[in-house]
């Protein structure tokens, strides 16, 4: 089974690029707020900071190395938080295209999907139904036949693009086959132990959200990798707390933050990544366990360190 963990990781997703900046006043746009949201999750009790960039003037989602470059230096000199950048980008973009980041900065984690799939977000517009920018109403609608490529080989060429970098990868897994996908590139030798497994569950088009799925889940993954990998969650949504709070019962780590769930409770916008923090640091501590430094985080996760990055 995974690593027991003797101190949970909290990961926080500060921005992403599900949502859409009309569907809160909250979610970090500009390179400043991207960068103080990530400082404040930090100071909150997150071990590490998940991040993409966004287009400062419409908020559309970006992998322009440059706009990383605006605040990649000035969360690092605030805080010593692990930074965890995205080559998943967002569903609308080229393999090239959501690489650039971490080719130029070479993170001590990114992450990584582990399959091509259905990326459904259009029932988000049951919830929102007045955009600020022209793009959003177009973005979620075309999500019904939008599909998120990750091929075998798309997979292999991000893993030896990062290879010489010692970038380490927070492994996203949106189903049980991307969890054999998972195993089979460690027996490649492309991928090495401890796997840092980030189980996502919520999303239209992946695993559902039950707690059987939970359970499902993390049995496929025990069988695959023993005691070799260190195992998280994150549920999108509204499914966020109990799914996290499941596994945390179970032996997991944790992700929260603004990507993921915009909400702090039934009808109630969470006003910062921080507060989502705050939250489940309370879970963490309320249930006796202990919530790991970004050092820590860095010798369960087997990192290369802050100061071998390129920024």
């Amino acid at each position: 089974m995974a690593a027991k963990a003797s101190k949970i990781i909290i990961t926080c997703a500060i921005t992403g690029s599900v949502h859409t900046p009309s569907m809160s006043p909250f979610l970090p746009i500009t390179p400043d707020q991207i960068a103080r949201a990530s400082i404040e999750a930090a100071e909150a009790g997150a071990s590490v900071v998940h991040l993409h960039a966004r287009d400062p003037e419409t908020g559309i989602p970006s992998q322009d190395p440059n706009l990383f470059e605006q605040f990649l230096p000035q969360i690092k000199q605030e805080s010593d938080v692990v930074i965890n950048l995205t080559t998943g980008g967002s569903p609308a973009m080229t393999i090239e295209e959501r690489l650039q980041p971490v080719m130029r900065f070479k993170p001590e984690v990114a992450s990584l999907n582990m399959g091509s799939m259905n990326f459904g977000t259009y029932e988000l517009l049951q919830r929102f139904k007045e955009f600020k920018y022209d793009w959003e109403q177009p973005f979620l609608e075309a999500s019904d036949e939008r599909i998120f490529r990750n091929t075998f080989k798309d997979i292999a060429h991000i893993l030896g693009t990062c290879a010489q970098n010692d970038t380490r990868f927070e492994i996203e897994c949106y189903d049980i086959g991307h969890l054999y996908t998972a195993a089979h590139f460690r027996d490649r030798q492309l991928v090495k132990d401890p796997l840092f497994i980030q189980s996502v569950f919520g999303i239209r088009g992946g695993i559902g959200a039950h707690p059987e799925d939970v359970m499902h889940m993390k049995r496929t993954a025990d069988r695959l990798f023993g005691d070799t990998y260190n195992w998280s969650v994150l549920g999108a949504g509204a499914h966020q707390s109990r799914i996290v709070t499941q596994s945390l019962l179970m032996g997991g780590h944790v992700r929260v933050g603004l990507e993921d769930n915009l909400w702090a409770g039934k009808g109630r916008l969470a006003q910062s990544n921080a507060e989502q923090v705050a939250a489940i640091k309370s879970v963490i501590e309320s249930l006796g366990f202990s919530v790991a430094t970004p050092d820590e985080a860095r010798e369960i996760m087997g990192l290369k360190g802050r100061d071998n990055v390129a920024f």
